[in-house]
């Protein structure tokens, strides 16, 4: 187990598809380089959902931020410039589209979301590391 420290990394992308690749290695790399390795998957599928999200919902572009939280916990924040909300939608066996924030509902330990005070809004989502 990694010891803790406080630590704060983040990635400015742009609203293009490639920045949702550039999202999940970014997450790989830094939750690596802190002995995180356990939940890299968990959180890149997260951070696919919501990079996803600014680039169809937002079209603007987005933050990418990883952060130690309260006690031992890894916080994964998405900021982008639109006002807009996520909103969990009932989705049918056959739909496509309509499941990211029930995958990061399911996947994180809590998320939530908020406007931001220079605009816009992030998401966040929690995951333990104990």
């Amino acid at each position: 187990m990694a010891t803790w420290v406080r630590w704060s990394h983040e990635l400015l992308l742009v609203a293009q598809p490639v920045s949702v690749s550039e999202a999940r290695a970014f997450v790989a790399q830094v939750l690596t380089e802190h002995g995180l390795v356990v939940l890299v998957d968990d959180v890149q599928m997260v951070v696919s959902e919501l990079a996803t999200n600014a680039l169809v919902h937002a079209r603007t572009s987005f933050t990418v931020k990883l952060r130690t939280g309260l006690g031992q916990a890894v916080v994964l924040e998405v900021r982008d410039r639109s006002p807009s909300f996520p909103v969990i939608v009932a989705t049918g066996p056959l739909d496509i589209t309509g499941r990211g924030i029930a995958i990061v509902d399911a996947l994180s330990q809590a998320w939530g979301f908020e406007a931001h005070e220079s605009g816009g809004k992030y998401v966040w989502a929690v995951f333990p590391t104990a």
